[in-house]
């Protein structure tokens, strides 16, 4: 199967630029122009990308790219970032090089778009697992905060960078990332103090005043309005596309998962806001005895608001803005400041406040992203840093990113360079030297360390006297005046003297760009980049935890006279380290070019373009590319592109690759000094060369098509030929089939009918014959039976008669005996009731004479005594029937037999309440001590828990044991039990959290009255051995989990190595038998017991906070306990 190469089939103009014939700045602008037109807007110079910015979103970034590109060879499809991003991780994880990717342009050229799709794409195609998308996702959310307080909107982009960023991404054997290390370099701090027209400030003042809760503003002492706030510009406040409320709450949410405590997202808040009030205190002059002015604060409002948020008393802040103190030895001089002065430092303090904050927040991620393994790591850089800039006005920034570039630029010459040679002398083709401008000439000016630019300007500012910009200037003149690359109207080289385009308090430098004029004016002060030393030590002085870190240099007791390196010292040391890291990488590089100021997409303005090419040294790197042989390919690919156009190597070549290559140019005749073999890799010189190849290839394509077409069509009408032919052979067979089959069955059926017919008519003659035999037989059986018959009735007839005759003597004598009967039954009747008689009349007689006794008692007092008799009988019944429905002797049991009556009812609640009280104590009265302690215990454990923990409800059925080990009789804890001199009262298997990764450990818990001990559950060694008067709280959740933490007193000996955060099923039993322990001491305060979901943990000297949050089982688990970053453990509850 032929493999086919984008880069040169169907491309849009020419997709790498070293292909490119003509070869000429115009028709490198135009192939540029052509592919932005389209849409394609990544194009090729050997293996360095152009990126045009297109202003517009593009589905070329979509999950299926991502799979395209992925183990690709990088000239095998179309150009893209992707392309690039994937050499790099292949080359890193396959051939263990560390990789480096430089990305460059101007501002508005998307540098950080292009740095985020690296990041992203490496992201993507890296391992995947728990830990590894925690680190990626840490790694991709440290860009919007750093974007945050380092992006501003510009007048050439609204997310410009106005810091240079390195971030060092590290990776393990397998090609997993592990971690992160971020430099930067440069902030452009002073734009918190002042913005050019049609800019904005960093984009976290605007994203805090729009997206903080009113709340949060309050508690910051900051209003919504931008228009109160000095440091603020008002005409760019605002910005379309970018919705500030959205982006504060994406940046506060990157900070959690980066690793960002609550209390820090609150300091570093604290301080944003702290800058805005001090951009708002003013001063006036104020005269004093000697003469001399002296600042004042105009409205001490907002100085005190930015007191209270900084925790500094006022009058220290405040005399710090109106006095210097100036030490020199052992002497120390005070002077006054004017208004201007008081200016200068406010703007500083602001300038140094937000730079050190970004540094501190740059270090704080650093902590969160570093690697946790010491082992040797693979590494690869992304570079995102300013580009060549060249302004109306250019001043110290513009100067000192330019010399930047100078050396980025040097080390890419450099590297390219070297790559080619090293190419050459890997495939055995000869090196010729290439030339090119080298700019070492140019570096040599900007950083030598006598004579150089720089070295001049810390002189000047180290000098003692009055230095200024002009001094500075003609110092340069003095000593640059004969360098080649240095302009100057003032000058000795008397040829600048007319030249009105170079004013007087001006430079020019001829850059590898182009010139630069630089304006000298605030040079001398830029680099200085003073912060007196009294507002240091009034920084010191704060409560604020972070504005002590922020400026170490402020503490009364290191005080140091020296003078702080310069900025431009700074810098330059910044820039060799980073030249020295990239040059220990292998290279990659995207260079980043804006087609258009308007921001809009469609629009390529070729002037602007054009001055993008020459300055980045795009067709210096062309025809670097180009100097030796514009293409070369490996043989295999080669070949296989090409083997059409050689009889010989069509369709199947099976000798060696490379002599196939040989047969195949030496049949096309191509001329030999066009081409050169190397080891592994045909060289061609001329981009002519390969375009005739393609041209012949594309030809012979075009006659296979039509062959193939041909003999493809052939074979489709013999095969729809031979296709009918068969059928038409099938369809006969199928018909002469069916017709003999049709003749057979009606062959078949009129044989039936007839075989039925004789069968039918043989049936029927059998038949008639079997009924008349049948018919005859019946006669006979019939006429015997009438004769039977007869016989029968005669004897029955005989015998009945016999039967009457003896049955009348019967009747008779049995009327005899019953008339008889009857007589003696009557008699009898009358004697009975004579007798009857007499007994009633003597009843009748007794009655009257009792009734006449007692007649006068009982009309005395019948009422009282029936009443008496009716209550005694009810009362009688009303106890028997308790007796039977009685309760159980249970005191839970809370039933109660129903009242029968209305007026029994305050007797049967009496009753009830004295036998609940009398079973209570039948039942008391058979605990024994053992069990009346475990009783306390529960009790204990109600007041404490009931309501509060979810546990709770669980633990009231079980039992309080105490030891669950069995100490005393466990062969196996004798040892153990030995070394404890009190009674151990609970012994338990716990689970001790690990605080590094969230797993557990067995350990045995016991508690004694003394203190409570840790040891191992396999060897039995103790872990820890804590008195319970260093145990100050306990921690636990409200949820249903067995998670607590023991809180130790600070400074107590057993708290070296922290708190202990446990795990147990009977937590319930374990606290509070703690807490009845250390309340049952005289000599020692009560253990409190802190029930929340959230709380602090300290291990060693971490504070890490443990969150407990509600969750859905994974994998038939429980409760789960996972380290999110350095600060956070959480643990997820079902």
């Amino acid at each position: 199967m032929e493999v086919k190469t984008s880069l040169l089939d169907n491309m849009i103009g020419v997709g790498d630029m070293v292909l490119l014939e003509p070869l000429s700045e115009n028709s490198f602008i135009e192939n540029l122009k052509n592919r932005f037109d389209h849409n394609e807007i990544y194009t090729y110079i050997g293996s360095v990308v152009i990126s045009m910015n297109p202003y517009k979103s593009l589905p070329i970034y979509t999950a299926e790219k991502v799979e395209e590109y992925r183990n690709r060879n990088f000239y095998e499809l179309s150009p893209h970032i992707y392309a690039l991003a994937d050499e790099a991780y292949r080359s890193l994880r396959h051939q263990d090089k560390d990789q480096c990717i430089l990305i460059t342009g101007e501002s508005g050229a998307g540098k950080t778009e292009a740095s985020k799709f690296v990041m992203s794409y490496v992201a993507a195609v890296c391992g995947k697992g728990q830990e590894v998308n925690k680190v990626k996702e840490q790694l991709l959310q440290s860009n919007p905060v750093l974007e945050a307080f380092g992006n501003a909107k510009t007048v050439r982009n609204d997310n410009s960078s106005r810091f240079g960023k390195y971030m060092d991404i590290e990776f393990d054997f397998k090609g997993d990332p592990l971690g992160g290390v971020i430099s930067n370099y440069l902030l452009e701090k002073s734009r918190v103090v002042k913005q050019p027209r049609g800019e904005r400030n960093f984009h976290i003042f605007y994203q805090l005043l729009s997206g903080a809760s009113e709340d949060t503003l309050k508690k910051l002492k900051l209003d919504r309005d931008f228009s109160k706030y000095n440091y603020l510009s008002l005409d760019s406040a605002t910005v379309n596309g970018l919705d500030d409320a959205a982006s504060f709450r994406t940046v506060r949410n990157a900070m959690q998962i980066v690793g960002f405590m609550e209390d820090e997202v609150q300091s570093v808040l604290e301080l944003v806001a702290a800058v805005l009030k001090l951009g708002n205190i003013e001063f006036k002059p104020e005269s004093r005895v000697n003469g001399f002015d002296e600042s004042r604060v105009k409205d001490k409002n907002d100085l005190k608001e930015m007191c209270e948020l900084l925790g500094i008393e006022q009058s220290v802040l405040e005399r710090a803005f109106s006095f210097r103190t100036v030490e020199a030895k052992m002497e120390k001089v005070s002077t006054t400041l004017n208004v201007a002065q008081a200016y200068y430092a406010r703007d500083a303090l602001a300038k140094n406040l937000y730079s050190r904050l970004f540094s501190w927040l740059v270090n704080r991620i650093n902590e969160s992203i570093k690697a946790q393994t010491k082992s040797r790591k693979k590494v690869m850089g992304v570079l995102d840093i300013y580009g060549f800039e060249i302004f109306e006005d250019n001043s110290f920034e513009q100067f000192i990113i330019n010399y930047c570039n100078e050396k980025l630029q040097q080390i890419f010459i450099e590297l390219t360079l070297r790559e080619e040679q090293e190419e050459y002398v890997r495939e055995g083709i000869e090196w010729t030297n290439i030339e090119y401008f080298n700019n070492a000439i140019i570096c040599d000016l900007i950083e030598n360390n006598k004579n150089g630019i720089l070295a001049m300007l810390d002189e000047e500012c180290l000098r003692p006297g009055t230095v200024t910009d002009e001094t500075f200037l003609d110092k340069l003149n003095t000593v640059c005046a004969e360098h080649q690359h240095f302009e100057s109207r003032l000058s000795k080289n008397s040829k600048f003297l007319t030249d009105h385009s170079l004013p007087h308090n001006c430079f020019r430098i001829q850059h590898y760009a182009g010139k630069v004029l630089y304006r000298v004016e605030g040079f001398v002060d830029k680099n200085n980049d003073l912060l007196y030393r009294d507002l240091s030590q009034a920084m010191y002085k704060a409560s604020h935890s972070l504005i002590k870190l922020l400026f170490p240099e402020g503490n009364p007791t290191k005080v140091n006279l020296k003078r702080p390196p310069t900025a431009g010292f700074q810098f330059k040391a910044s820039v060799g380290t980073l030249m020295k890291n990239l040059l220990t990488k292998n290279p990659n590089y995207i260079r980043c070019i804006k087609p258009n100021d308007k921001k809009a997409p469609h629009i390529f303005a070729e002037s602007l373009v054009c001055h993008q090419v020459r300055y980045l040294g795009l067709m210096e790197n062309v025809r670097v590319r180009r100097a030796g042989y514009a293409f070369r390919q490996p043989y295999e690919p080669c070949l296989e592109r090409y083997k059409m156009l050689c009889k010989q190597t069509w369709p199947h070549w099976r000798g060696p690759v490379r002599e196939g290559v040989e047969v195949l140019l030496k049949d096309m005749q191509v001329p030999v000094e066009e081409f050169a073999y190397g080891r592994s890799k045909i060289f061609i010189r001329n981009p002519r060369t390969l375009f005739f190849l393609e041209e012949k290839r594309r030809q012979c394509l075009e006659d296979l098509a039509a062959l193939i077409q041909k003999i493809y069509r052939g074979w489709k009408c013999r095969t729809r030929f031979q296709l009918l032919k068969k059928s038409q052979v099938v369809v006969a067979a199928w018909y002469r089939r069916y017709a003999q089959q049709k003749k057979y069955q009606n062959i078949r059926c009129s044989a039936l009918v007839v075989q039925s017919f004789i069968r039918g008519w043989k049936a029927r003659k059998i038949l008639r014959e079997l009924k008349y035999k049948k018919r005859c037989e019946k006669a006979v059986t019939t006429i015997s039976a009438y004769w039977h018959g007869t016989q029968a009735r005669w004897e029955l007839r005989r015998l009945k008669e016999e039967a009457r005759n003896k049955h009348a003597v019967s009747v008779i004598w049995a009327a005899w005996l019953g008339t008889k009967a009857r007589r003696e039954l009557k008699h009898l009747k009358e004697e009975a009731r004579r007798k009857n008689a007499i007994a009633v009349i003597w009843a009748y007689w007794l009655g009257l004479k009792v009734r006449r006794e007692y007649r006068k008692f009982f009309r005395a007092n019948a009422g009282k005594k029936i009443y008496d008799f009716t209550i005694q009988k009810i009362m009688q019944k009303y106890f028997l029937d308790l007796k039977k429905t009685m309760t159980s002797m249970s005191p839970i049991d809370k039933s109660w037999p129903a009242r029968p009556y209305g007026f029994l009812d305050g007797t049967h609640k009496e009753l009830r309440r004295m036998f609940h009280l009398w079973r209570c104590k039948k039942y008391r009265s058979q605990f024994t001590e053992e069990k009346k302690a475990t009783y306390d215990e529960k009790l204990a454990a109600s007041e404490l828990f009931k309501d509060k923990k979810a546990l709770y409800p669980n633990s009231v059925g079980q039992p309080f044991k105490g030891d669950y080990l069995e100490m005393t009789k466990n062969p196996k804890y004798q040892k153990l039990n030995s070394l404890v001199d009190d009674k151990v009262l609970l012994a338990d298997v716990v689970s001790k959290i690990n605080r590094a990764n969230g797993k557990r450990a067995p350990r045995l818990f016991l508690l004694t009255k003394k203190n409570f001990v840790l040891a191992d559950q396999k060897t039995g060694q103790v872990k820890a051995s804590v008195p319970l008067p260093d145990l100050s709280s306990v921690s636990v959740s409200t949820q249903n989990d067995g998670f607590f933490a023991l809180k130790l007193k600070e400074g107590a000996t057993s708290a070296a190595k922290g708190d202990f955060l446990l795990s147990s099923d009977r937590l319930i039993e374990i606290i509070t038998k703690l807490h009845r322990t250390g309340a049952a001491s005289a000599d020692r305060n009560r253990i409190k017991i802190d029930i929340s979901d959230e709380f602090l943990v300290l291990f060693k000297q971490d504070k890490v906070c443990v969150k407990f949050i509600q969750g859905s089982p994974k994998n038939g688990n429980g409760v789960a306990c996972k380290r999110k970053n350095n600060r956070l453990l959480e643990v997820s509850v079902p």
